[in-house]
């Protein structure tokens, strides 16, 4: 008979680890030393068993993440058009080292000015996606439709809730109609994204992690009710929707995020009644947490929120440069290093080959639960205030933002680490012109950094 492993071994349970963890402490208080409150209201033990699986719905949870069909991510750079020549020779090159698909930053130009098939030459939007940001969506598309003669691949990043909640846009009952219009427009091309949920709308005006999901959800769903009261149907408008996700520091909380996002959108799908319950999530590194001072550790803070977000199941990541934060121009250096992270981490770490890389671990799969839980909570408590237009009105979004933002600035002047800005300074550093931050009416939601009050 063949001997087992370990049988020599008694079973433990987790209240024996906990006993023995006590009595190794010496005296000292385990919640106290061990447990970590986090800034979202919720616990998290230092370690975890299978027993703590008990009430998690992780077959739901794993289901969601199942939606996300393939393993791997789609590499996506950003490209800043200048000129047609300029942008489109940006394009090739990106193309050439690593990169999937563009996002082209058109919101400086006059979409009439733009000689579309110059700034596309060479790139077919079948096989290579390109997402646009413009001013003007419906001209962008019509100017498309002229070029283009098959089903193109990309979208429009169009996100009116957060051009609204930003200040960078007024609050207009026709957007809804122009929205409707994208959707119907581009219904043959179901790999077409015209509808972008934008969870940076919130990280960047400090938001906590359950603030983020809870906020991005509810502006999700506003889109369903919206423009399904405009005549579409859930599932149309679902089609057309991809989140965007900045991913920050907290490297755990992260990987739970996404595929809490991805869990919870399937609640609100099925909700519906729909059987489709998959969901898009493009991420992208934080600008929150960018620093200016010994700009380099943007290198390794961009690195760990990568991870985060591939073995959080994104569908797509964006990577911007360590030096985007004070530089307008465009630095090669800088993007090839961006670049070349998410290649790192898809060709040496083979981070690729999986489509859940957390499935069943029971740290993760518990945090993905209670992330999931208390986000829900306050989804339900903006819906119940109306939805998420109606508690920004009367101010609760914002609110409940800046006391958020305000723990996240007492924690770093108290001592909490952020490296280059209040630890492990560099003496070799030099000072970089700090950017302009421009002034947003307090009603709305501002864009901030973290290190801003040490810089």
């Amino acid at each position: 008979m063949t001997k087992k492993f370990f049988d020599e071994f008694q079973a433990s349970t987790k209240k024996d680890w906990e006993a023995q963890a006590i009595k190794d402490l010496k005296g000292k208080n385990f919640e106290q030393t061990l447990v970590w409150n986090t800034p979202e209201g919720f616990q998290v033990q230092p370690y975890y068993a299978a027993e703590d699986l008990a009430a998690v719905p992780v077959s739901a949870i794993q289901q969601a993440q199942a939606s996300k069909k393939n393993p791997g991510w789609q590499n996506r750079s950003s490209i800043s058009f200048v000129n047609e020549k300029q942008a489109n020779k940006a394009i090739i090159e990106a193309l050439q080292n690593g990169v999937h698909a563009v996002a082209i930053d058109l919101s400086h130009a006059e979409v009439s000015g733009v000689d579309i098939p110059r700034l596309l030459d060479k790139i077919k939007l079948s096989d290579t996606p390109v997402y646009f940001k413009t001013n003007n969506h419906t001209a962008l598309l019509a100017a498309l439709k002229k070029y283009v003669a098959y089903q193109p691949k990309g979208g429009l990043i169009f996100d009116s809730l957060g051009d609204f909640f930003t200040g960078r846009a007024p609050a207009d009952p026709a957007t809804w109609k122009s929205a409707k219009n994208l959707i119907t427009d581009t219904a043959t091309s179901p790999a077409f994204y015209v509808l972008a949920v934008q969870s940076e709308t919130f990280h960047n005006a400090g938001a906590n992690t359950v603030q983020e999901l809870a906020f991005t959800l509810a502006s999700a769903v506003t889109y369903l009710d919206k423009l399904t009261d405009e005549g579409l149907t859930a599932a149309q408008v679902a089609s057309k929707i991809e989140f965007s996700m900045a991913i920050g520091t907290n490297y755990f909380m992260e990987i739970a995020k996404i595929r809490s996002l991805r869990y919870l959108w399937s609640r609100v799908l099925s909700a519906y009644g729909l059987t489709d319950t998959s969901c898009r999530i493009h991420c992208h590194t934080s600008y929150f947490y960018d620093a200016v001072p010994d700009a380099h550790t943007n290198m390794l803070r961009a690195t760990t929120e990568a991870m985060a977000a591939v073995i959080g199941g994104c569908d797509s990541l964006g990577i911007h440069g360590y030096d985007d934060v004070f530089t307008t121009e465009p630095n090669e250096t800088s993007n090839r290093i961006a670049r070349n992270i998410a290649n790192l981490l898809s060709d040496e770490s083979y981070m690729g080959k999986s489509r859940d890389v957390a499935a069943g671990s029971y740290y993760l799969e518990s945090l993905t639960n209670d992330l999931s839980t208390a986000a829900w909570n306050l989804f339900l408590a903006v819906e119940q205030k109306g939805g998420i237009l109606a508690a920004f009105e009367e101010e609760f979004v914002q609110t409940e933002i800046e006391k958020a933002y305000q723990e996240k600035v007492a924690q770093l002047q108290n001592g909490k680490v952020m490296v280059g800005v209040n630890r492990f300074k560099s003496p070799f550093d030099t000072p970089q012109a700090l950017p302009t931050q421009p002034d947003v009416d307090k009603h709305f939601l501002p864009v901030r950094r973290l290190s801003t009050s040490f810089e």
